[in-house]
């Protein structure tokens, strides 16, 4: 059967564009690094009450990028023995209960689990770098003009904050450590991986900010369409748009992808309309670590019950053995 949406499987398996990254690239994520170095590692962690036997459940506040406040739930279940640690990231502008549930089930199979909540997206954690530039609805082009002020630098430094505080808790063994998250959690959680050398273990589903100049031509659905009405609403000024792209090439997971060291595996529905196939498949095939994808020929941008087995044992062989 032919595919009804992207490129033909096949061709999905060797598509790798060009990266689109500038010479300073490098230099800007360590640049970015050293600013996240100057915000002391400190964090403070409330319980709350949750009705289940044998997990501990906190609220975590945190310093992120900026010296910004950075909310966390934190799952772990009761142990005398040091602790495996996943640190998770959500989805865009979708957290539900900041995702309390399903942190708890998975700390209940043996995990403490951090959770980080985007800033500005969910509960406590404060977005407090300003843009120079006006955007749209949505946080794709917050900070469009300037890699300085770009949303997605703070979150991503935000998420390895967010491990560094899961590895320094005393419960937790900071030698057996993954990151996990799907879709704006699955680019997180690769971004993440690239840009610490913590993580023994990243599982992305479906991520998202890869391939920006395909997602935004050929994407229906989605938050990728914040882009193309921030063009729109500057459609007589080619050089924003053109600054725009230049931005955005700091943050393509594409760009990021030889930077990942640790064993990565992703899942991609190939009739996704939000994180179309080739996107992912650009950045996948760019990761020169150990590395894996599933494909799921009828799944879109949703939960894929094929893909709970295979993480969970991936999470057992990286982390409990």
């Amino acid at each position: 059967m032919a595919q009804p949406y992207d490129l033909p499987l096949e061709e999905l398996r060797v598509y790798k564009p060009e990266l689109t990254k500038r010479p300073d690239f490098d230099a800007f994520w360590s640049d970015t690094l050293d600013k996240l170095a100057e915000v002391p590692l400190s964090f403070e962690r409330t319980e709350i009450p949750y009705p289940v036997k044998g997990i501990k459940v906190y609220r975590v506040l945190y310093q992120g990028y900026n010296h910004a406040r950075i909310e966390a739930i934190l799952a772990m279940p009761e142990s005398s023995q040091p602790l495996p640690g996943i640190a998770a990231y959500h989805g865009y502008n979708w957290c539900m209960d900041n995702d309390i549930h399903d942190t708890v089930d998975l700390a209940l199979k043996g995990y403490a689990v951090l959770r980080m909540m985007c800033r500005g997206q969910h509960g406590l954690s404060v977005d407090n770098v300003i843009s120079s530039n006006g955007h749209v609805s949505g946080w794709m082009a917050k900070g469009i003009q300037d890699k300085e002020e770009y949303y997605y630098r703070a979150v991503y430094m935000d998420a390895v904050r967010a491990i560094d505080v899961l590895a320094s808790m005393p419960e937790v063994d900071d030698a057996r450590i993954a990151v996990t998250g799907g879709s704006q959690g699955g680019a997180i959680t690769l971004a993440a991986a690239a840009l610490s050398s913590v993580p023994k273990l990243a599982v992305a589903d479906y991520p998202y900010l890869s391939h920006f100049q395909r997602a935004i031509e050929m994407t229906p659905n989605g938050p990728y369409g914040e882009l193309n009405e921030y063009f729109k609403r500057h459609s007589g000024s080619p050089e924003i748009e053109a600054k725009a792209m230049e931005t955005l090439s700091y943050f393509d997971l594409m760009n990021l992808a030889p930077r990942i060291t640790c064993f990565s595996w992703i899942t991609i529905g190939l009739v996704d309309t939000i994180t179309p196939p080739s996107t992912v498949f650009a950045t996948y095939n760019h990761m020169v670590c150990h590395k894996d994808i599933a494909v799921y020929r009828y799944h879109g941008h949703e939960l894929i019950p094929g893909s709970i087995m295979p993480r969970l044992q991936l999470f057992m062989d990286y982390l409990q053995n």
